[in-house]
């Protein structure tokens, strides 16, 4: 594979979009180090709750009766206790049966009614919310997917964002606006059931609602808002150490790193443990300060009842009634809390559910750097380009001084690269390592986004293509091509889902698997492992080269299509899957290997990001260069190669 930035799936826990070969641990973050604000955390202060509060709309009937089935079930508990009261106490002075016929049959009712009541609102919450849930992942999914600006991205934290991040939104309704809902509403209802006993004892409940359900809450918030926002950052970190350990670790042990990444894992855990001690502590405190507020509340509200004349019974309704009342409040205690750790994973998931920014246009300095302005902004000549969407099939490519770095400061991967690729011509790219190719298909395939100049294809810009539009126009074989843990089938169908069994036959046929699929009990059924583990490495690459020319996309871009392979396999292979790939269709070919690229239209050397030979096979291999070099090293190894094979 060439050692440009690839693609790396989830689950790896590799550093995507970075230049030069990495280990798949990646480099290590700082511990402990927050990420950059999101979008949405910018634009508002509530932006993420909005943006995820927006996909409810088709669930709201279902999260408005989860609502109301929480308010009766918290409504029966406290009537519960009420009621439950009045009999024990109203028993003790042995009245005639009657009295209290009522009051035992709606004590039976509202214990039967709470936990059916509780029952309901369960089903009808968790309905809605999974719902939403499902809904949420797959929009978080689709635009992890479609990002084109994955440079400095870790698998491992996207990961967590798919799972753990996603989880707030469920969180974010049952554990905080369903709840807290509920007890504003009961609160209100409290108070108006004991204004009609006695006003004053009433006031003295409203008063302590008010300290339980608004002040607590808010210190709870002010206590917890620093801790909780780099909680999920931080399990963020974990996730993709967690995989760096375990995917990397033959990599790490290869380079001695081992101990550096266990002892950066161990920093960011108990950072992450500090913080879950100290935020639970800080709860621990609130809680108590809560049941406190119960007691003083319920000893106010006796004492004003007893002032004002009301009934001894009554007295200790409402004793019991107001500890009941204000237990309920405490919830949003509970529920302020929760909504502080939710915060950031809130913002985490709105940020991907926001539509994509275009990329911000170079400043002056970049511009500078990059070359005099008017190599950027001079306009080509020729009639205007039309702005409307290329067909998908075959279309023409062209890069206008594209210049790509990635990092500030940084060496160019691409250096105001120009290349005209019309419909139907193949191109091979070659040079040495860390030379900018996969730079270029990357660049290509919309995962980079190039700092200045512009990637057009057909003359519509290739920023303004529609995410899903793009991979059936561009397409292929990239770095690092992911093979799922299925079967053969089903990881050929990702390429083109209604493909029929000829199609499927034919494909694996050019790239060289049909014997091997063929050879076994489950032919296409066979199931390859996780990463094609149950493959070899040259299998493994060949059934990626299936997929990919089973799309068939416009622009067929091949990153080391036969790496893995034997030479006399290698050149088969290649050969087929040029002469597969259909009429019309453009092929830009990246490779290290130069036998087979005499049925090339034309080769580019690149080194250090820019064209430093051109033309076709039997010209290059005539003038002193690279490429000649190259030829005529890899021919003499090769040669060895075929007299030392058996």
């Amino acid at each position: 594979m060439s050692d440009e930035p690839t693609s790396v799936p989830a689950g790896s826990g590799a550093r995507t979009g970075q230049p030069g070969r990495q280990s798949q641990s990646g480099q290590p973050s700082q511990p402990g180090q927050p990420s950059q604000p999101s979008r949405s955390s910018r634009s508002g202060r509530f932006a993420a709750e909005r943006a995820v509060l927006r996909l409810t709309r088709p669930y709201l009937r279902r999260l408005l009766g989860a609502g109301l089935l929480a308010t009766a079930t918290e409504l029966a508990g406290l009537a519960l206790m009420a009621t439950a009261t009045w009999l024990l106490m109203s028993a003790a002075g042995q009245p005639p049966l009657d009295r209290l016929t009522v009051a035992i049959v709606a004590v039976r009712a509202l214990a039967i009614g709470r936990g059916v009541f509780r029952y309901t609102e369960r089903l009808a919450g968790h309905d809605a919310v999974l719902r939403l849930v499902a809904d949420v992942r797959a929009r978080v999914f689709a635009s992890l997917a479609a990002s084109r600006d994955s440079v400095g991205q870790r698998s491992g934290d996207a990961l967590s964002r798919l799972v753990s991040d996603v989880e707030t939104v469920q969180d974010l309704l049952l554990r905080v606006l369903v709840p807290a809902s509920a007890a504003g509403l009961v609160g209100v209802l409290a108070v108006g059931g004991a204004a009609l006993v006695s006003p004053a004892a009433a006031g003295a409940l409203a008063l302590g609602l008010l300290v339980a359900g608004v002040v607590l809450p808010v210190l709870a918030t002010a206590l917890t808002r620093r801790g909780a926002a780099e909680v999920a950052p931080l399990r963020g970190e974990l996730a993709a150490d967690a995989v760096d350990l375990t995917h990397g670790a033959a990599d790490l042990a290869a380079f001695g790193a081992t101990g550096y990444a266990w002892r950066a894992a161990r920093q960011r855990a108990d950072r992450l443990g500090r913080l879950e001690r100290r935020l639970a502590a800080v709860g621990f405190a609130v809680d108590a300060a809560g049941v406190l507020v119960a007691g003083l509340t319920a000893a106010a509200v006796v004492l004003v009842a007893l002032r004002a004349g009301v009934d001894g019974v009554l007295v200790g309704v409402l004793a019991v009634g107001t500890l009941a009342a204000v237990e309920i409040a405490l919830a949003l205690v509970g529920a302020a809390r929760q909504w502080t750790q939710l915060r950031a994973g809130l913002a985490r998931v709105a940020a991907l559910l926001d539509p994509p920014a275009t990329s911000p246009a170079p400043t002056s300095a970049a511009r500078q750097a990059e070359g005099p302005p008017e190599a950027h902004s001079k306009p080509a000549e020729g009639p205007p380009e039309a702005h409307s969407e290329p067909a998908e099939g075959p279309c023409d490519v062209r890069f206008d001084r594209v210049t790509v770095r990635y990092r500030d400061g940084g060496p160019a991967a691409l250096d105001r690269f120009d290349l005209d690729l019309p419909a139907g011509r193949r191109v091979a790219v070659v040079g040495p390592s860390g030379a900018g190719k996969s730079t270029l298909a990357a660049v290509l395939t919309g995962a980079v986004r190039p700092r200045s100049g512009r990637v057009t294809l057909s003359g519509v810009d290739l920023a303004e293509l529609p995410a899903e539009q793009l991979p059936r126009t561009v397409g292929g074989l990239l770095a690092e091509a992911y093979v799922f843990h299925a079967s053969v089938r089903e990881n050929l169908l990702l390429g083109r889902p209604d493909a029929d069994p000829g199609e499927l036959t034919a494909a694996t046929a050019a790239a060289g698997l049909l014997d091997w699929v063929r050879a076994q009990p489950e032919q296409y059924d066979t199931i390859v492992g996780e990463q094609g583990e149950q493959l070899s490495g040259g299998q493994r690459q060949r059934l990626a080269l299936a997929r990919a020319l089973l799309a068939a996309p416009g622009v067929l871009v091949l990153d080391e299509p036969t790496e893995g392979l034997d030479p006399a396999a290698a050149d088969a292979v290649l050969a087929s899957a040029l002469a597969a790939t259909p009429a019309g269709h453009s092929v830009l070919l990246i490779s290290h290997r130069l036998s087979g690229l005499d049925a090339l239209d034309d080769i580019l050397v690149l080194d250090s990001g820019r064209v430093v030979q051109q033309g076709p096979h039997a010209e290059l291999v005539r003038v002193p260069g690279w490429y000649r070099d190259q030829w005529l090293a890899q021919e003499a190894a090769e040669r060895g190669y075929l007299a030392l094979a058996p």
